[in-house]
Formats: C-alpha cells, structure tokens, sequence
C-alpha cells in the first residue's frame, strides 16, 4: 500500500465510525428526549470540542508525527463514539461529544496536512480524492445505517460494530504510515501554541466553511427532516444521508483532473451554485424522492470546494502549513459542528423545512469571495532556486 493510500485510509475508518453515531441521531434524540433544539446543543459541545483540537493541538501534531496521531485520534474519537449511546441522558453524554471533538479537530490537520505533502512528492492533485475516501466511508456507514435501524438494531451494538471493524482495518493501515517530507517551498518558522487565521486566509475559511454547512446540514439533519416532514421509514429516511454522502464521495475521487483542467476558481463557483440549487429543492419538495434528489445536488455540490481551499491555504507561504490548515480548520471544521446545532434552532422556530433555506446566505457570501481561489490551474509544488556558483 502506497503512503498516500494509508492517509486515505485513515479518512475512511474514520467516517465509518463517526458516521455510524451520526446516523443513530434519530434514534438517539428520541432515547434522551430531546427538541431539536436541545439536539443541537448537544451538538455544538462536539463543535467546541473540534474548535479546541484544532486551535492547540499542531505543536504535538509534528510532535507525534502522522502514525501515532492517526491511531490517538481516530481510534479516541470512535471510544468517545461508543460511550454516547450508553449514557443515561444527554447531560452525561455532553463530555463524550466533547473529548470526541478534540480528537476530530487534531485528525483533520494530521491528515490535510500529510495529503497536501503527498501531492508534492507526487506531483498531481489527491486532495479531493482523499476527502472523497471520506465521504465514502460514510456513504457506506450510512447503507448500512438505514437496514441496521430498519432491522431495529440498537445504536449500542451498531456503533460497537462498527469500532471493531474500524479497529481491525485501522491496525493494518495505520501501523505502516510514514511522515511525508515537508514541501521544498514551505514556510520553515516556529509553530505557535494557538493557530488563528490572518486577514489574508479568512476569504479562504469562509469559503471552506460554506460547504461544510451544507456537509452537515446534510448528513446530522436530513433523517430527521425525511422523518418529520414525511414521515418516511427508518430505511426510506437513512436513504437521504446515503444518498448525499455516494455523490459527495464520487464528485470528490472524479474531481482533481476536473480542477487541473478548469481551475479551482470555476470548478468551486459551479459546485456551490449546484449546491444552492439543492438547498432549495429540499426546501420545497412536496415528496420524499424530489427531497432524495436534493440531497444528491447538495452531496455533489459541497463535494470539492472544501478539499480547494484546504489546498490553498496549505500553498500559502506565510507561516508553516500546518498552522494554516489549522486556522483554516478550525473556522470551518467547527461550522461542520455548530452549524447543524444552529439549524436545529432554526427548525424549532421556523419548522425545519426553512432551516435548509437558512444556508444559503454563507453559500452566497463564498461566491462573493471566490476570487481567493487560483483563476487557473497552478503548479502544486514550486521548484526551489538554483545556488548560485558561490553556494
């Protein structure tokens, strides 16, 4: 197995297990007896776990290197995953959601940061690719989701099943990663205890942060959305994250040479248009197979545009690029958390049709900003200067 292949492992053992807790919310808010409300609350505990992971944790990051961190990390995080369903109410549940969050925050820049080095060494783009292995992992989880729980199998024994699949994968492709050399032209400076975005890396978080919303308007709400508006079966219901989550995975391993050819500037402009247009079919659907093929516009449309500006912000020459994906990171990772929190608030208010429409203003402001992308297709490494004769 190649090293970039472990890393793209690492993304999908990953999803498999997040998404195995991710597809049991249903189930879950109903055992803790929870509004959405207080769902999202729930939630958003997990987003300031995420936010924490990825303010402090670079330092160790390069500290431990990429093996160690992946196993910490993921196999942390699916422990956390596994405790929730046990807990007696949502209150003990909360610093589960929240240890696991701190984990997610540190293995999105462990593997961000290793994918945008590997595309140095190998010269083409894998970013999109490696993110694709992501959302694959959850369009799997999510099949398997939507006949566990048509079956009426608990959330205890489903995510239990999943960590020891994810164990078992996770020791053979872990225990070999080796650390990528650093980019020839990376920033060689200290790493700092907290990583913030400067004012040149914020146009590209918000348009991070755009498809992360969608992401997880997507994946942490649509179940819900298929049960509450139509009251569609566990199975029909599961459908619509397996559905978001097979055409998110698919744009994303078909895109690279897509990017390479048209630019990222195009390519993320069309994705979020897609996306938008998507948005609002699910807002209106008057069934639950036009709502279906809503959530396969949003999948395509969030798909790349995310793994383009993890991309950008790692080729910044500014600071080390790990602080960079950090910062990046953490403002649009947390809106993969908080943002679904808050559109639960949003379906509590206003029903839960309208919390679909509610994302389309961030969708809006990335395409404002989108000229923070290359115009055009750019080289992923930059060749050092030549010495000159006197060294």
């Amino acid at each position: 197995m190649k090293q970039h292949h472990r890393i793209f492992g690492v993304f999908f053992i990953f999803a498999l297990t997040m998404g195995a807790l991710l597809s049991r919310l249903p189930d879950l808010q109903f055992e803790f007896g929870l509004t959405e409300g207080q769902l999202g609350l729930l939630l958003l505990t997990m987003s300031v776990g995420a936010l924490l992971g990825l303010t402090v944790s670079s330092p160790l990051i390069e500290r431990l290197g990429a093996r160690k961190t992946a196993f910490i990390t993921v196999f942390g995080a699916s422990l956390c995953y596994l405790a929730i369903p046990f807990m007696p109410s949502a209150l003990l549940a909360a610093p589960f959601f929240f240890i696991a969050g701190i984990f997610a925050g540190a293995l999105e820049i462990n593997v961000n940061l290793e994918t945008d080095r590997h595309e140095a060494v190998l010269g083409y783009r894998i970013m999109s690719r490696a993110h694709g292995m992501w959302s694959l992992g959850f369009f799997v989880t999510a099949f398997i989701a939507a006949g566990v729980r048509q079956l009426g199998i608990s959330p205890e024994l489903h995510i239990f099943g999943a960590l020891v699949v994810a164990g078992i994968a996770g020791y053979f492709v872990f225990s070999k990663i080796e650390n990528a050399p650093h980019r020839p032209d990376s920033h060689a400076g200290d790493m700092p205890l907290v990583a913030f975005p400067t004012i040149g890396l914020l146009p590209l978080c918000l348009i991070g942060a755009a498809p992360l919303l969608v992401e997880g308007g997507g994946i942490d709400w649509s179940a819900i959305y298929m049960r509450d508006v139509f009251d569609a079966s566990p199975f029909l219901g599961g459908m619509s994250i397996t559905v978001f989550s097979l055409f998110m995975a698919l744009a994303r391993i078909f895109m690279d040479p897509v990017v390479d050819r048209y630019s990222p500037r195009i390519v993320a402009g069309t994705l979020l248009a897609i996306a938008a247009l998507g948005l609002v079919i699910v807002g209106v659907a008057p069934n639950p197979y036009v709502a279906l093929f809503g959530f396969v516009l949003m999948g395509l449309g969030c798909s790349s545009v995310y793994p383009l500006a993890v991309s950008a912000a790692a080729q910044r020459t500014d600071r080390p690029a790990s602080v960079n994906v950090a910062s990046l990171g953490q403002m649009t990772f947390v809106v993969f958390f908080a943002g679904p929190p808050l559109l639960g608030f949003v379906a509590q208010s206003f029903g839960i049709r309208m919390s679909y429409f509610a994302i389309l203003p961030l969708l809006i402001a990335a395409l404002l900003v989108i000229r923070a992308l290359a115009p055009k297709p750019v080289p992923l490494v930059t060749e050092p200067e030549p010495l000159s004769p006197h060294g």
